[in-house]
């Protein structure tokens, strides 16, 4: 108790001095449109007690008063105790002192609660607007809390310690056995079962991957840059929805006017290829999208040499590290297991799908024909007359469809929903302290709980930031604070959209693209906020294999496949006018048409990516071994998308590009179940089960064997083909 006490003098104190400097160097601070403050940013501190002061007496981020400094100088103070307390419990382990796991689990728990949260409020704030922390700023406090993070998981002491518990290990609690397996597994990725000498050539070819992938990424960066095509015509931007105009239009304000500018992200790509109706034009910029960062496009820009030692320096930290190659050392990580487990699946989804792909391109040519089209359908036409042909086949309008979903009313919707299914209730806190008047805070309840009185969770929605708009909207699930039974904390969490600010008090209008995007981050939000796991190591997402961490959000995406979901969320904009059953029906068909396509070109990228992390072979050879697996279309001689695969040899998905295939997979196989009837008290009875296995366990019981307590059985490939129109009876998926 008198350390309780003193923690929470503590903590007052902090928030006490952080607050006086704040108010005394408020002549730093200048105004912008969404309030933010730029300020001369300091170094990370380390010293003094701990930077709580963060937080408001009733432990909500206190944001109308956090700075830049106020979040660097936490992060440093928490990162210093972290390693503190893991030099500490080294000391204790050394000298002989008998400690059991869950002493050592509960304890490192309870010292990176306030890190965790810390580094969360950051990343809220900086998604939110980067003028409230900027870029720089927010990757020093990033960096500074994932080292600190990790210093637990890379202690050799602490993992040997671990490592010979050996029989007494089975006698502790299916949490504590789950960490144990945690601590060990991230031991070995990190190289802590070599010698000195391995562990120090691990460092140093670490090191040399490091820079390898920052050259890689950096020349995509500037081969995306480096490309620019105008367009003066306002007839070939017509069709482009208003996110899309407005990221290419020269003024934004303006974007009707014109000029526009198409570059090489993505999403303008994307875009770009969908709604222009010019075929020269889409082929130009479809070209130059899938030669970037190659020698067909500069020589200077080439990534053929950097994928190369990328690849090559990946099998030596398998090899170093006992694997036989990448991918098997990725499967690690995976729900999957193995590289043969995930062969079968794609070519159980491929026996499906390959054929699929076939009608239905050529129905598209002779849709495409049909419609004045002289010419053989190539990769950059597909985009477009999938787009014309479900608009004259099925009166599919895009931009009439979204008429009917006004942003308040899908989120209203969705939050009802919610409460249906899972017994909770979503309650809106309005004198809540937030970074900017739009954005709202919720506290849910959960109706199971022994006390639903008190709120189980909280998250804030912020639907306007202003981040990563290229053409399209997205939405983040950002963890600020995982459950802690050691610590006493309810998880919290952000839901953080760009969507374009209401202008004359029209609130955006949502497209079939938007509603699933929105569901699928309220649907992670809700696995972050109904976890009952009681380490935040494994509360939430954390300890999720890689490929089941997206499962709760295609889960929520999956009802959308329900016409009676779809008019419970619709309220025609000018007249609140439901949307009719056929129409809601249709809507589907967006999800559908083509699938078999669309699904092709998943396992093409899936499979690409595991073999480039298998075999030996120049990177070139293996996409020509790949490509007619599951490819209609001939491979176009120039064609070289390995070299700007930013999210697999930049990134984190290497050999794990599959796991978005695999979570939709899996969320197809648990969606089943609730469309076996479609009425409310059956949806509350599955959701009861849902939320007791999924929604509850996190990270604390393996995906698997959660599957197995939810469904009684092992994940089938046939859930995912019939709900993509693509599954044929006649077929066999032998014991899929």
């Amino acid at each position: 108790m008198l350390q309780e006490a003193r923690k929470k003098k503590q903590n007052s104190s902090m928030l006490n001095i952080l607050r006086q400097r704040h108010a005394a160097q408020r002549f730093l601070h200048t105004t912008t449109s969404r309030p933010g403050y730029i300020v001369l940013v300091p170094e990370i501190g380390e010293e003094g007690p701990l930077g709580e002061g963060l937080l408001t007496p009733n432990g909500l981020p206190a944001f109308s008063d956090i700075t830049i400094e106020m979040c660097l100088g936490a992060i440093g103070q928490q990162a210093s105790a972290v390693e503190k307390s893991v030099k500490a419990l080294e000391q204790d382990i050394q000298s002989g002192k008998k400690l059991n796991s869950s002493d050592i689990y509960g304890e490192l728990d309870a010292v990176t609660a306030p890190l965790e949260t810390t580094w969360g409020v950051a990343k809220a704030l900086y998604l939110g607007n980067s003028t409230l922390i900027p870029t720089k700023s927010y990757m020093n406090i990033h960096e500074r809390a994932r080292n600190a993070r990790a210093a637990k998981f890379c202690n050799k002491t602490v993992y040997t310690a671990l490592l010979q518990e050996g029989d007494e290990a089975g006698n502790a609690g299916e949490a504590e056995q789950r960490l144990r397996q945690k601590f060990l597994l991230e031991g070995k990725l990190n190289g802590l079962a070599l010698s000195k000498d391995g562990q120090d050539g691990l460092k140093e070819l670490l090191i040399q991957l490091g820079r390898e992938r920052g050259n890689y990424k950096n020349k995509v960066n500037m081969s995306v840059h480096a490309f620019a095509h105008v367009v003066n015509d306002f007839q070939l931007v017509r069709d482009f929805p208003p996110t899309l105009m407005e990221a290419t239009a020269r003024d934004p304000s303006q974007a009707l006017e014109g000029p526009w500018k198409v570059t090489l992200q993505p999403q303008i790509v994307e875009g770009f290829l969908k709604y222009c109706p010019d075929r020269l034009q889409r082929w130009n910029v479809w070209r130059a999208n899938v030669i970037k960062a190659s020698q067909q496009q500069d020589k200077s820009l080439e990534n053929s040499t950097h994928l190369e030692k990328i690849r090559a320096l990946r099998k030596r930290q398998a090899n170093l590290l006992g694997y036989s190659n990448f991918a098997d050392m990725s499967m690690q990580t995976k729900m999957i297991g193995s590289v043969d487990n995930l062969k079968q699946i794609f070519a159980k989804l491929l026996k499906f799908a390959g054929p699929a792909q076939s009608v239905q391109l050529e129905d598209l040519q002779n849709f495409a024909t049909a419609s004045g089209a002289n010419h053989k359908l190539e990769a950059y036409d597909i985009s477009y007359w999938r787009r014309k042909q479900i608009i004259a086949n099925h009166q599919l309008l895009e931009d009439k469809l979204c008429e009917y979903f006004p942003l308040p009313r899908v989120l209203s919707g969705l939050f009802a929903l919610s409460e249906k299914l899972f017994n909770i209730r979503i309650s809106e806190q309005p004198k809540t302290e937030v970074w900017h008047p739009a954005v709202k805070f919720y506290n849910v309840y959960d109706g199971d709980s022994s006390n639903c009185s008190t709120p189980v969770g909280g998250f804030y929605v912020d639907c306007f930031s202003k981040e990563h708009k290229f053409g399209r909207n997205n939405g983040w699930m950002v963890g600020i604070r995982n459950r802690n039974k050691t610590a006493n904390l309810t998880p919290l969490c952000a839901l953080i959209f760009n969507f374009t600010e209401p202008k004359q008090g029209k609130m955006p209008l949502l497209g079939y693209d938007d509603l699933q995007m929105v569901f699928k981050t309220f649907g992670t939000g809700l696995q972050h906020l109904l976890t009952q796991a009681g380490y935040s190591d494994l509360a939430g997402l954390s300890n999720i294999e890689w490929d089941a961490s997206q499962v709760s959000g295609y889960v929520m995406s999956n009802f959308l496949d329900d016409p009676a979901v779809l008019q419970t969320l619709s309220g025609h904009f000018s007249n609140d006018q439901i949307i009719d059953t056929q129409l809601a029906q249709k809507m589907r068909l967006l999800k559908t048409q083509l699938a078999g396509y669309s699904l092709c070109q998943e396992l093409y990228l899936a499979d690409l990516d595991v073999e480039l992390h298998r075999s030996d072979a120049f990177w070139l050879d293996v996409v020509k071994k790949i490509w007619p697996v599951y490819q209609c279309m001939p491979l176009d001689k120039k064609d070289a998308h390995p070299c700007s695969f930013t999210d697999i040899f930049a990134g984190d998905w290497a050999a794990a590009h599959f796991s978005h295939l695999y979570s939709k997979l899996i969320a197809a196989d648990i969606s089943s179940s609730f469309a076996e009837k479609h009425n409310d008290e059956h949806y509350a009875t599955v959701g009861k089960r849902y939320k007791q296995t999924f929604l509850s366990y996190g990270g604390s019981v393996p995906t698997a064997e959660v599957f197995r307590r939810f469904q009684g059985r092992d994940p089938s490939v046939e859930a995912l083909l019939k709900s993509l129109d693509i599954f044929t009876p006649s077929q066999t998926t032998e014991n899929n």
